[in-house]
């Protein structure tokens, strides 16, 4: 804490006297005790702090890269670690797919969308750094060096609001980047830290258009963060333009009314040519939310108060309330804004409003929906958080800068700090440590505080100073550490987790490249532990996990039989061969855990490939569409896309109590489709076959059960776990040999080559081939084909498939995929280009009549 005994006397707005504290380089002709540059200092300071914590959370915790255990909960294992790895080959150039598809998830997916979505950041680059088995500590690293980036972009924006003691601005900096929103929320989304960094950043940006600096710089940070993740850029835009609202109302520098417009219309600008320069990612990744499969509407249900009051409070762990933690010091010395009569009464009054109003926003459905540009997310309802952590650590700057605040202003924010602390004591949220922690942090930044009101009274005192600050450091630190420890601790225990990276995923990494005949046939991975498996391991399968799942891909896979999670955003891979033979899966990989799967040990399994044949990528059906019919079963779906009656299908099942009964062919295989179904069930005779079914949002895969005995009946034994809802056609028998059959025949009519590219496919059919020719890809938005010679056309769906209508003149057939909005996006960024050029000129010019007009004043010194 900086001593207040060197202090000068000025009037508040209401004209009453304040101490106002001369900050670190001591008083004036006195020796300096500060570093020459602390605009630099601080931020240096703020980065070292928040990644020796960072590093000391997770050591506690035992979590990778510290200790055995994993830190793959939930979405960083089954989303954003595939992500990267697919991210760090497709850099290198080792994918089939490039920057426009994806040719290993979805059997085909839009990946410019998913690169805005989850790998535009500048930071996601650092994954080329690092070996192919390195990349759960290349996305620790990438974690890491955001969080660090936005202590330091704090720290450095603290110092220009305001001059003030460097070692508190780096402590408020570290207490920003790791606060409750960073270890519960953002430190398992790695994209959402990209608006922690952006968040300070832009208020920069409001602050060169208030002082009229930087026209051509502020655009470009704008872009930057926009690009680097628009859904909280957009948030962190908010937050920055009530920053500026207040500065524009509080600041000397813009006390005019004509100032203050003119600040504004200057920031207005930079948004929106940032947004521009941004858009061709942006409006790519806008349109693709328009076509993924929608999720079930939210209904915003606020958190009680006194769970919000304990989220202030270390160790506090839920996602059902918002993560505010920032540390009982920085804490403590916000809540002495309103009572510091050291701050000018407006500025106090303006950052107090504002915070009580975002405060506010958080519980209000309409403020919560324009947080969230007009959609209750689902999942964690408090994703703005972050913006109220960062406005809190402001007005602790505010009130801080000046010197230590008045022993009144203390006392207030001390007892302000016990209300709060005793409101919460209910909270479910409350953790053991909690309290402990707090009352730790508290007494360290009490004894902080009086060490440095004792230096203020012995004007030679050198050592008191240095100790204050290390107090400080110490109850943040430490009160950071052990809240960074519990959350990890706590997600472990109650979220769904995945392994680390192991022998298993090595192992199927292995089969899976030994086997790649792309695009002659794909290669199915199969299960592994986690999620977005291909991404992992490669191949060219279903699974495919991504907030911009296209409906069509999640409806035709889950009208096939295939299973999903995530309320369809999600599916996953189904080991059936007509499916197989539909999507010219050639060769699948099934794995066998030879143990059990622990956070603490890396996962081994048995490896296994099989190859059979399939008929090419391309095939060619006869003209016109294949009937169909309300409510057809899975089974009926999958032969009208194959052409052929591959199944027997019996009557529905005669139930009698948890037993299904009905007849087969002797030696067909017995396939059960049963997606809202919870349980397990088991062929007479053989081992029973789980079934996970949770609607909405997971949906079971047909399984087979066995094969039918030589009496041709089928008996099933059924074991629900909840309530049983079977369709009407849940049992269906496949007869091999019409299977083999249509393989025969659909191979015989198919391409006779098929090359692809990034994201082109080209095929050779036979000479006169007519009716359609057959993509086995699902017909999402940005397909264009030609037959022959012809133009280029949206494609036409077989199925939910690609398709291109046949004349039985073209020989050939090429498919192209353009993500939607790319045009659009385009012509955008090059207005904004245009726009920046014009503002870089105008800019230019008004620096060379300001320059030559002080040149013509009388009395002009020079620098």
């Amino acid at each position: 804490m900086p001593p207040a005994a060197e202090t000068v006397r000025d009037e508040d707005e209401d004209g009453d006297e304040a101490e106002v504290g001369v900050g670190e380089d001591g008083p004036p002709g006195g020796p300096r005790r500060g570093p020459r540059n602390p605009a630099l200092a601080a931020p240096l300071g703020a980065a070292l702090l928040t990644a020796v914590l960072l590093c000391v959370a997770g050591r506690l915790s035992r979590s990778y890269p510290f200790g055995p255990v994993t830190r793959n909960i939930v979405d960083l294992g089954q989303q954003y670690l595939p992500y990267h790895a697919y991210w760090r080959a497709l850099l290198h150039g080792e994918t089939h797919g490039d920057a426009f598809l994806n040719w290993n998830s979805g059997f085909g997916a839009n990946f410019l969308g998913d690169i805005g979505t989850y790998l535009s950041s500048p930071f996601d680059l650092l994954v080329v750094a690092f070996p192919a088995d390195r990349i759960e500590l290349a996305l620790y690293v990438v974690t890491a060096a955001k969080i660090t980036a936005a202590g330091a972009a704090m720290a450095l924006l603290l110092l220009r609001l305001r001059p003030g003691p460097w070692p508190v601005a780096a402590v408020l900096g570290t207490a920003y980047a790791l606060s409750g929103w960073t270890f519960n929320y953002a430190a398992t989304v790695p994209m959402w830290l990209d608006g922690l960094v952006a968040f300070p950043l832009l208020c920069l940006v409001g602050e060169w258009a208030r002082t009229g600096r930087r026209p051509v710089l502020g655009p470009l940070v704008v872009a930057l963060a926009w690009i680097a993740n628009f859904y909280t850029a957009y948030m962190a835009t908010l937050g920055a333009a009530l920053v500026l609202a207040v500065r524009l109302l509080t600041a000397e520098e813009t006390a005019s009314a004509r100032q203050r417009v003119a600040g504004a219309l200057r920031a207005a600008r930079s948004v929106l040519v940032g947004v521009g320069l941004a858009a061709p990612l942006v409006v790519v990744v806008y349109v693709a939310t328009k076509v993924a499969d929608p999720t079930p509407e939210t209904t915003f249900a606020p958190a009680a108060w006194t769970e919000v009051l304990a989220r202030f409070l270390p160790a506090t762990s839920s996602v059902a309330s918002p993560a505010l933690f920032i540390g009982t010091p920085a804490l403590a010395l916000a809540l002495t804004l309103p009572f510091n009569r050291a701050v000018p009464a407006r500025v106090r009054t303006g950052w107090t409003a504002a915070i009580l109003l975002v405060t506010l926003s958080l519980q209000w459905e309409p403020t919560h929906l324009l947080w969230h540009a007009g959609a209750s997310p689902n999942g964690i309802p408090y994703r703005q958080t972050f913006v109220l952590c960062g406005l809190l650590l402001v007005g602790a700057w505010f009130s801080a800068a000046r010197g230590v605040p008045r022993p009144a202003a203390l006392l207030a924010g001390g007892a302000l700090l016990g209300v709060l602390a005793w409101a919460a004591r209910g909270s479910v949220d409350i953790d053991r440590w909690t309290f402990p922690a707090f009352g730790a942090a508290a007494f360290l930044a009490l004894a902080a505080v009086l060490l440095a009101l004792a230096a203020g009274r012995r004007s030679h005192a050198r050592v008191l100073p240095a100790l204050a600050v290390v107090l400080l450091v110490a109850a943040q630190a430490g009160e950071a550490a052990v809240t960074g420890k519990r959350i990890e601790e706590q997600q472990r225990g109650e979220v769904s987790w995945s392994p680390r990276i192991g022998p298993w995923h090595e192992d199927v990494a292995r089969e899976a490249a030994r086997a790649d005949a792309w695009p002659h046939h794909r290669t199915d991975p199969g299960e592994v532990p986690g999620g977005n498996d291909v991404l992992l391991v490669g191949g060219q399968g279903a699974d495919y996990y991504s907030s911009l799942t296209a409906e069509v891909t999640s409806r035709t896979l889950d009208g096939l039989g295939f299973g999903h999670y995530a309320k369809g955003r999600h599916p996953v891979s189904l080991d059936n061969p007509v499916t197989d033979a539909l999507f010219a899966i050639g060769t699948r990989i099934r794995s066998t855990p030879t143990e059990p799967v622990r956070q603490d040990a890396l996962p081994r399994a048995t490896v296994t490939a099989t190859t059979t044949p399939v008929p090419p990528l391309v095939t060619v059906r006869p003209p016109g569409r294949p009937a169909t019919h309300p409510g057809d079963s899975a089974f009926a779906r999958q032969e009208r896309l194959l052409g052929t009656d591959v199944y027997e299908l019996p009557t529905a099942p005669r139930r009698a109590g948890q037993t299904l009964t009905t007849r087969c062919p002797a030696g067909s295989q017995v396939w059960f489709w049963a997606p809202e179904y919870r349980g397990t069930a088991a062929l007479a005779g053989g081992e029973p076959v789980e079934f996970e079914g949770k609607p909405p949002s997971v949906r079971a895969p047909m399984r087979p059960l066995g094969t039918v005995p030589a009496t041709g009946e089928v008996r099933i034994a059924l074991a629900p776990e909840a309530r049983v809802r079977l369709p009407r056609q849940a049992v269906g028998c496949l007869v091999r040999a019409r299977l083999d059959s249509a393989v025969r025949r659909l191979t015989e009519t198919g391409a006779t080559r098929v090359r692809a590219t990034g994201h082109t496919v080209t095929a050779e059919l036979p000479p006169g081939s007519t009716g359609v020719a057959v993509l086995a890809a699902p017909r999402i938005s940005g397909w264009r084909c030609a037959a022959g010679d012809g133009d280029p056309r949206p494609a036409r769906a077989y199925e939910g498939l690609v398709a291109v209508p046949l004349d039985g003149r073209a020989t050939t057939v090429r498919c192209s995929f353009r993500p939607p909005g790319l045009r659009l996006g385009g012509a955008a960024g090059a207005a904004a280009v245009l726009a920046l050029a014009v503002t870089g000129v105008l800019g230019r010019r008004q620096e060379f009549t300001r320059r030559a007009r002080a040149a013509r004043s009388p009395g002009r010194t020079d620098d």
